[in-house]
């Protein structure tokens, strides 16, 4: 069970339901690596902006990128932001309204976002997101030219400042409650997998390759 003393920050604090929190690497690396979309909160013009993006993990740092022409992502370097990733795993249904609630797992990071500069550090890390998200399929693709790694922004930020949020298990209802003659259990919520659907205008005959018949990402 986590502690209040073990967060690394007050902003990273669980100010309740401390049992849910975890605030380890491992577990923070978990759930970054099972979600690629993410939510980043940037404070733009005095104004809050929350935009979501694809987001993967190299070590002990989180990344993500955009246009460069956003100007969301120029405003970021350097600034405070905070990331957050959620993966809900299932409706909880209680005996009362009170009571209901989800299954998840949810991360927030908090720091001071740097933009990738070097060209050839921001190319590598592009191709790291693919490792991460579409694995076996950079290098089957033309390559990379300077001007798309020109026009696209990428931004890290260390993960010193995370936690981890989760919630498990059946519904937690009043004691009384359990006496009343309603269901009561949860739903569970998965992300599944499809089979590829091809491109309309693919070549004729170009079969689909083993690592989008045999997705797994991470």
């Amino acid at each position: 069970m986590a502690r209040k003393s073990d967060a690394p920050s007050d902003r990273t604090r669980l100010r309740r339901l401390h049992e849910r929190g975890k605030f380890d690497a491992a577990s923070v690396h978990a759930v970054l690596d099972a979600m690629p979309l993410c939510h980043v909160g940037y404070q733009i013009d005095g104004a809050p902006i929350v935009t979501p993006t694809m987001q993967w993990r190299e070590g002990d740092h989180v990344y993500w990128h955009g246009s460069s022409a956003s100007r969301f992502l120029r405003a970021a370097n350097a600034t405070q932001v905070c990331l957050t990733v959620t993966m809900w795993d299932g409706l909880v249904m209680a005996r009362s309204g009170f009571h209901h609630s989800a299954n998840y797992r949810s991360c927030m990071v908090f720091g001071e976002a740097e933009i990738v500069q070097d060209p050839a550090d921001k190319t590598a890390r592009l191709k790291a997101m693919f490792d991460v998200w579409f694995p076996g399929r950079w290098n089957l693709l033309r390559a990379i030219t300077d001007q798309e790694v020109k026009a696209t922004t990428v931004l890290r930020l260390p993960l010193d400042e995370a936690s981890v949020k989760i919630r498990t298990g059946p519904p937690s209802d009043d004691e009384e409650d359990y006496a009343l003659p309603i269901w009561a259990g949860v739903v569970p919520l998965s992300i599944i997998t499809g089979q590829p659907v091809d491109d309309p205008r693919n070549h004729k005959g170009l079969p689909v390759p083993d690592h989008a018949t045999n997705f797994t990402a991470g």
